[in-house]
């Protein structure tokens, strides 16, 4: 079977997949089907009084949010305890998880993790295959702490797995592993505590696709592991990769994100993408990539976010652009058209901070304030209704 083929058919799959989870989730009263009361126009006086945002995670259709003062907030879709508050119900407004303080966050399609100012880490919601890292595959509707070590600097949520990354600069996955998506061979099949990947003690950071993981280590090279079956592990092949593979011999890239079947980073200041290109994900027209290619010719991009089909990235000038799928309005211009190019969200030029895409968007601007767009069928955008939105809207926490 062509690459091409296989990619039409894992499409279908993926499409039928989340109608099936959509459907569970409606089953047990998790999703939102009519609209909540429409939001009140805010204040300028409460626009201030509220408290600003540090950093932000955008799940399958829930958000969550750390703000100055160390802590965490969530609201959206709860059909597998995702939201933390100990309950399975779905919230379309901000609600704070506990009274601790929070350095870190992510969220997966079902779940979260977070790392707590005492250097814990922490995770809840869905949980079947580990994802949690409890020891079980039980789903928790409240933060559970993962093993008992205090030295997680981050973590990053997949669908079905989680990986982090130690203060000592080693680096751990757990949960599903059916396409080695964790780094350590084939085996086990599921994690449900963490396990190391390799020896290296020299990872920044990590970011899990759908079933493959990416990560830079410090010496700015790239590696990337799991599933290939459309190039998204960028070491051009499309063979699955059991372990760390170093993507090229760059060592200038300072960041990267994996997306469902499609990956992205920046190498000073240029932005490349590969992988699965069916909705126009990688920034550049043509078919699947199995090894990065560059987005325009564009030498200042900042950060950049991707996960389901969609991809975001802000500039150095504060711009904001996305592309890629836009079915339910995430790349945030007004439409629903698919875009196979980088395109501005908006005029603004404060879009510095934090930034997460989904089915759904969230951004921070240079004062602190989170802005959402996108699917809200889980109450995700957090502006008290279950309205789609194309374009971006201020989300007030407390």
């Amino acid at each position: 079977m062509s690459g091409q083929q296989d990619g039409r058919l894992r499409a279908r799959w993926r499409r039928a997949t989340r109608l099936l989870a959509v459907a569970v989730a409606m089953c047990a009263g998790s999703v939102m089907v009519t609209a909540g009361t429409a939001a009140a126009s805010v204040s300028s006086a409460a626009a201030l009084a509220a408290p600003t945002v540090t950093s932000v995670t955008t799940g399958g259709a829930h958000t969550c949010a750390i703000v100055t003062d160390g802590g965490l907030w969530c609201w959206g879709s709860n059909y597998g305890g995702q939201l933390g508050d100990g309950t399975t119900t779905n919230r379309n407004t901000p609600a704070r998880v506990g009274t601790a303080t929070w350095t870190a966050v992510d969220a997966g399609t079902g779940h979260t993790c977070a790392v707590r100012t005492d250097g814990t880490l922490w995770c809840w919601g869905s949980n079947f295959r580990g994802q949690v890292g409890d020891g079980t595959t039980t789903s928790r509707s409240a933060p559970v702490q993962v093993g008992t070590a205090t030295n997680w600097a981050t973590v990053d949520a997949g669908p079905l797995h989680t990986c982090g990354v130690r203060t000592d600069g080693t680096l751990w996955c757990w949960g599903f592993n059916r396409t080695t998506q964790l780094g350590v061979g084939a085996s086990p099949y599921v994690a449900t505590t963490p396990l190391q990947v390799g020896t290296a003690t020299n990872w920044a950071s990590v970011s899990t696709g759908y079933a493959h993981t990416c990560g830079l280590r410090t010496d700015g090279t790239l590696w990337c592991w799991g599933l290939s079956s459309d190039g998204q592990v960028g070491i051009g092949t499309l063979s699955a990769q059991a372990t760390p593979a170093q993507v090229g011999t760059a060592n200038n890239w300072t960041g990267v994100t994996a997306g469902y079947v499609h990956t992205c980073g920046i190498r000073s200041g240029s932005l490349w993408c590969w992988g699965e290109n069916g909705y126009g994900q990688l920034g550049v027209s043509g078919s699947f990539q199995t090894s990065p290619v560059q987005v325009g010719s564009t030498t200042t991009w900042s950060r950049v976010a991707a996960s389901g089909d969609t991809s975001c990235a802000s500039r150095a000038d504060g711009s904001l652009w996305c592309w890629g799928k836009n079915s339910m309005g995430q790349v945030g211009d007004g439409t629903t058209t698919h875009r196979s190019a980088p395109t501005r969200v908006g005029d603004a030029t404060t879009w510095t901070g934090g930034l997460a895409v989904t089915d759904h968007a969230c951004a921070i601007r240079t004062d602190g304030g989170l802005w959402c767009w996108g699917d809200n069928s889980g109450g995700q955008l957090g502006d008290g209704t279950t309205t789609q939105r194309p374009t971006p809207a201020q989300v007030l926490l407390g």
